[in-house]
């Protein structure tokens, strides 16, 4: 098979999917390796490097798309790509189907077969740690008064107390983001809807954090005293309520910071998305930090981390064909978005209220002794095609 792994072109955008470890061991499975020059730029690995261990470089992501019958990239495919996807190619990418209409598409219209990345991961994806622990910090220097933030630091000053943050949301994200907090002194404090999760947060920190249960009577009750919210849950999109609504971040001290690490609409009434160009705006007298690929900035330490976790999944598909892949992972099967012209994707089928079918139904493959996985989400969609 031909893998092509694309250079992302997203807005600061700085990670790559596959660095030169993973072509040495997809190439070593007997396969063909492209990777387009400069993919690996951003995030520290050269062209040499990609070519030393059997990539053949090219210059577009036109020939990769044209040459190759497995593409991968980090973030979701842009309007520039559409025309180039083709019919039974496989796309590996983070979609974000639910949240971008136009793309799936797109992905529809080709009639390829396309894998959400973020529903691939069995013990969470590394892009979520790396966004946590990196929000963190960028929360801590939008707190800076240069930043129009109240000034405050993190563990305090001899006679100054340290700041007090608030982390909504305890699963990957938002027990990476408060193991940084934590590990640098702040008052922090965490929410979520599952007790057993609180309890683990607890243990995870010696119970020097608080722990509280998620729901908008304790959030509001909280928010005027606290100086950085943290936004880490995946807020349903059909949801019919903000979290956080535009009086409740008015309740913030000025100078306080929101940063939305999940980046959701719906979540947060006063959210719209920022890049690492322009990363914050302040309204209701509130900084927000909302850029959309914070992982991008710590993009060395990400692309390892990422590129490890997925190669299972890309020589799986690969030396076993999609088929035998899907039916021994269960993660990977519930990320299969499209697949020749069907949708495949509960959530977004749920959200756009498009008809779908289920993975194991258009692989012929549900009489089989299948690994199980949880859904990816709550939605849920009997919008059923019939085959």
């Amino acid at each position: 098979m031909k893998f092509g792994v694309l250079k992302d072109i997203k807005q600061g955008e700085y990670r790559v999917i596959a660095t030169p470890a993973e072509v040495s061991m997809i190439a070593g499975d007997g396969h063909e390796v492209y990777v387009q020059k400069g993919a690996g730029a951003g995030a520290g690995f050269t062209d040499e490097a990609y070519a030393a261990e059997g990539a053949k470089l090219v210059d577009t992501m036109e020939e990769i798309y044209a040459a190759c019958d497995f593409v991968a990239k980090v973030k979701e495919i842009e309007p520039s790509e559409y025309g180039l996807l083709r019919e039974n190619q496989i796309i590996f990418t983070c979609i974000h189907p639910a949240a971008h209409p136009e793309e799936v598409q797109a992905l529809l219209d080709s009639k390829c077969i396309a894998f959400t990345a973020e529903d691939s991961h069995r013990c969470g994806s590394p892009n979520c740690e790396a966004a946590g622990k990196a929000g963190a910090l960028f929360g801590l220097e939008s707190l800076l008064a240069i930043n129009g933030g109240k000034g405050k630091f993190v563990n305090g000053l001899g006679g100054a107390p340290g700041i007090k943050a608030l982390v909504l949301g305890g699963g990957v994200v938002g027990k990476a983001a408060a193991s940084v907090l934590h590990a640098l002194g702040a008052w922090v404090t965490v929410m979520d809807i599952n007790i057993g999760t609180l309890r683990d947060i607890g243990k995870q920190f010696n119970e020097e954090v608080n722990t509280m249960i998620s729901n908008r009577y304790n959030i509001a009750k909280l928010l005027p005293e606290m100086d950085v919210v943290y936004n880490c849950v995946k807020w349903p999109k059909n949801a019919s309520e903000y979290m956080i609504d535009r009086a409740m971040v008015r309740s913030m001290e000025p100078g306080s910071v929101i940063v939305d690490i999940s980046n959701d609409y719906g979540a947060i009434e006063t959210f719209h998305e920022t890049t690492h160009e322009n990363p914050r705006y302040v309204e209701e007298g509130v900084v927000h930090y909302c850029v959309s690929n914070i992982p991008g900035a710590i993009s060395q330490s990400t692309s390892i981390a990422y590129a490890a976790s997925v190669l299972p999944h890309f020589r799986s598909i690969m030396n076993s064909g999609i088929e035998a892949a899907c039916v021994k992972d269960g993660f990977l099967r519930r990320s299969l978005t499209a697949y020749k012209g069907y949708l495949t994707h509960e959530e977004t089928s749920g959200v756009q209220k498009r008809p779908w079918i289920r993975p194991e139904d258009i692989l012929k493959i549900a009489d089989q002794k299948l690994d199980p996985a949880p859904a990816a989400t709550g939605t849920r969609s009997d919008l059923f095609i019939k085959l």
